[in-house]
């Protein structure tokens, strides 16, 4: 078994060459990803369960390419977990495969793969040409399975689980389903040289919640759109790192994004540009200490946390863009000292000149008339997550030409 950690980084630095090298220069990029968690009671897979049954996954793909190659994550397991069969297929309708298009995973040459305790693995390369924008379907059977799960609670994406082996079967027996992903969490095509993924780094807003489950509404996916829309961006790939309640500062629904920076960010395979959009739990969680009276430094350790992933991304020849904090009034976060904060941090993050590039997110989804609090027509109802709507709008305060700078250099 072999493990391929660092050509995720070497893919990542490449430079931008002329069309006439494209083939020599090949390289594999992150066409879809998650961040992997350890899987909390409440999201585990149901009954029957994952060891010894099938589990149909769908992602939603952001490059295309003519090979993939696919990412499994046992990084949570105390135990090792074995995959005795993987395959991919085009989708033909919820939880069914086009039959023609199915193809078997080899793992270094064998059908199955065990992966140790907080390690990951990748597939050999598929020849399966793939489109931008096109959902591909992942499904395998799993032997040996550890208690401790790594998965991706927040999917907004329907997984099929049924019992026994059909993994081949075009369509299962009688499945039960999850919105939750299990195991999986990259996929990567083999494009051409000048292609490039961006990261996009955050929390519960990035990973989607209040988006529209199966149709693919967070706003880093109406970024997608955008890129493969215009040709001179279609070889970007966008790679959604965000965690529902996930701190830059502390572990809590996954590690913090300090912990899991190099793993989500530097580590994604031709990643070129970040784009940071995190602290809204952070200074949302200070508000407890401040109605005890006690002074928080909140603003000041989010910004030194920044100087971090700066320096990070700099380091591995990435460009990092900061994105502002959206309005959270009205909400559960709300009081007149995380609003102090929040201003304090997006005016740092708009003057400082430390980012390479800044995107306003907070302009973009405030009301013009009480800009603390999200304007009503992007606010999902909890006045802090914003709806599809207010993803549209946040996608559309990004400058595509951002994506159109090479990688960083001192």
């Amino acid at each position: 078994m072999r493990f391929f950690l660092g050509s995720m980084v070497a893919a990542g630095m490449l430079a931008i060459l002329p069309s006439s090298f494209a083939k020599e220069s090949s390289v594999w990029v992150g066409s879809w990803a998650c961040s992997p968690q350890l899987v909390e009671p409440q999201n585990r897979p149901p009954e029957p369960g994952l060891a010894g049954n099938t589990l149909r996954q769908v992602v939603h793909l952001t490059l295309s390419g003519r090979e993939i190659r696919l990412r499994f994550s046992n990084e949570f397991g105390a135990t090792p977990l074995t995959l005795d069969s993987v395959h991919v297929a085009l989708p033909a309708g919820p939880g069914s495969i086009r039959p023609d298009t199915d193809r078997g995973v080899m793992f270094s040459g064998k059908v199955s793969v065990t992966i140790p305790p907080g390690t990951l693995t990748f597939t050999d390369p598929i020849l399966f040409p793939v489109a931008a924008l096109s959902d591909l379907v992942v499904t395998f059977k799993a032997s040996k399975v550890p208690d401790g799960i790594t998965g991706h609670p927040g999917s907004r994406e329907t997984s099929y689980l049924s019992v026994g082996d059909e993994v081949p079967a075009a369509t299962l027996t009688n499945p039960v389903t999850t919105d939750h992903w299990y195991v999986l969490n990259g996929v990567d095509v083999q494009s051409k040289g000048e292609a490039a993924a961006v990261v996009t780094l955050g929390d519960s807003i990035t990973d989607g919640r209040g988006s529209i489950t199966n149709e693919n509404t967070r706003w880093p996916d109406d970024l997608a759109r955008a890129l493969a829309a215009d040709k001179k961006y279609a070889g970007v790939g966008v790679l959604n790192e965000g965690i529902g309640g996930n701190r830059i500062l502390h572990d809590g629904l996954g590690p913090s994004a300090l912990a899991r920076f190099d793993r989500d960010v530097i580590a994604q395979s031709g990643v070129r540009w970040v784009l940071v959009f995190e602290a809204v739990n952070d200074i949302g969680g200070a508000k407890a200490a401040a109605a005890r009276g006690q002074t928080s430094t909140v603003a000041d350790d989010v910004i030194d946390a920044y100087h971090q992933f700066i320096l990070r991304a700099h380091t591995h020849g990435l460009r990092i863009y900061g994105a502002t904090i959206t309005p959270f009034g009205k909400s559960q976060y709300s009081s007149d000292a995380t609003e102090a904060a929040r201003q304090k941090v997006n005016a740092w993050i708009r003057t400082s000149e430390e980012f390479d590039a800044v995107v306003d997110f907070d302009k973009a989804s405030r009301d013009p008339n009480e800009p603390s609090q999200l304007a009503t027509d992007v606010d999902s109802g909890d006045h802090l997550h914003l709806n599809s709507e207010g993803y549209k709008r946040m996608a559309a305060a990004i400058d595509l030409k951002l994506f159109s700078k090479g990688p960083h250099t001192d």
